[in-house]
């Protein structure tokens, strides 16, 4: 019996992945690669790496590949640790921003001031990004408006959770334009807060407000893959009709078993948001997290993320550039 505990990696990207029995496209979508491929049969060639290192068996022919030999992923088996190249294949915050013109399909109001709005692109294929990544949308005569993407990478349609509350001009325009229908145009995607692949440790996703929307694309993503180290999901709000998808956090954490939802609620009129990040993150400090063996993810405004969490211990994109809506 032959040793199946290789590992893979693509170059120049750096993601790596354990290669066992099953072809090395089937392993990296297990370990949560996003790796280009339509027919999974080894006729298209989309999914066409080069062999750096190692040995890998054509699963179609049973010829043994050696390196400088070009592969098919869903036709190959690794033999060796291997080294690939795949261009295609894009590290944490290095894919290409584009512009791309979407329709919208749906919106609908999830509570008071929150909407669900759908997006279709025309040639979904041609648009790569990691889960936790954002865009911007891009309307005439106003400033870009950005919202992160609440959909999983492999999700046909693109989903996004706007708050539009009535006095938040920029966002209420938002709305108006995509309830008119037709098409907007975005650009994307932005972002370094975000994975690339499954991390090979324990998660601590914090969000306030429509920051979930990150977090919904993380969990998403995460399901889809093999990761079963613990998640813990902290969501604040000010008070609990803010709260417009707990149903759904509830039945993550029912259904898969990593995942500890903590839902953190001010319920306090008086209060301003910014005591609620600071009632949020001390939820998070009194966690008893292991600071050393964690990755946190921060979805929020820069007084959440920066009113005290271990800056060397998490991502978030608040901290590379001005203030952002937290959606």
């Amino acid at each position: 019996m032959r040793n199946t505990g290789f590992q893979a990696v693509f170059q120049p990207a750096g993601l790596s992945f354990g290669a066992g029995e099953e072809d090395l496209l089937s392993a990296a979508g297990r370990a949560g690669i996003a790796v280009p491929a339509a027919c999974r049969n080894g006729v298209c060639e989309i999914c066409e790496a080069r062999l750096l290192k190692g040995q890998a068996l054509n699963t179609r022919n049973q010829q043994i590949m050696t390196v400088g030999d070009r592969l098919m992923l869903c036709r190959s088996q690794a033999l060796d640790d291997l080294e690939l190249e795949m261009n295609a294949i894009m590290a944490a915050g290095e894919n290409q921003t584009r512009k791309f013109q979407a329709k919208v399909t749906d919106v609908r109001a999830l509570n008071h001031d929150v909407y669900r709005v759908e997006l279709h692109l025309p040639r979904r294929r041609e648009l790569s990004f990691h889960a936790g990544q954002y865009l911007s949308v891009n309307l005439p005569d106003t400033e870009p408006c950005y919202f992160s993407i609440a959909s999983s990478p492999s999700e046909q349609a693109i989903e996004l959770h706007i708050q539009a509350s009535p006095d938040w001009v920029s966002a209420q325009k938002v709305i108006d334009a995509l309830t008119s229908g037709g098409e907007v145009t975005l650009e994307m995607p932005h972002g370094k807060a975000c994975l690339a692949s499954a991390p090979g440790k324990p998660l601590l996703l914090v969000a306030a407000g429509t920051g979930f929307a990150q977090m919904k694309s993380l969990v998403d993503y995460l399901q889809e893959t093999d990761y079963d180290l613990p998640v813990s999901l902290f969501w604040g709000v000010r008070r609990p009709e803010d709260m417009y998808l707990r149903s759904l956090a509830r039945q993550w954490q029912e259904n898969w078993p990593p995942l500890r939802f903590i839902p953190v609620v001010g319920d306090d009129e008086d209060n301003d948001w910014s005591g609620h990040h600071d009632q949020l993150v001390g939820a998070v400090l009194a966690s008893g997290a292991d600071w050393s063996n964690v990755q946190v993810i921060a979805s929020g405004s820069p007084i959440m993320v920066e009113a005290g969490l271990p800056e060397a211990a998490f991502f978030s994109d608040v901290l590379e550039y001005a203030p952002r809506p937290a959606s």
